[in-house]
């Protein structure tokens, strides 16, 4: 019998709008809530993302967010 689903832990979290707007489009595309999508995402991660591609545009993020945030 497979395990069952559990969401057991929850965080408050501030997305930007385009952070969100992507993750609301996720939603719809896979038919998840938004805690299924989030924990999807983040367990498979290294799947779903190219490692180098994310640490590129990581470098890119941490030099904008001083900006962003002001």
């Amino acid at each position: 019998m497979p395990a069952r689903f559990r969401l057991t832990r929850r965080f408050s979290a501030a997305m930007t709008e385009s952070g969100y707007r992507a993750l609301k489009r996720f939603q719809d595309d896979t038919g998840l809530e938004q805690g299924e999508a989030l924990s999807f995402l983040f367990e498979n991660l290294h799947a779903v993302a190219d490692v180098d591609e994310v640490v590129k545009r990581l470098a890119v993020f941490r030099a904008d967010l001083d900006q962003r945030k002001t």
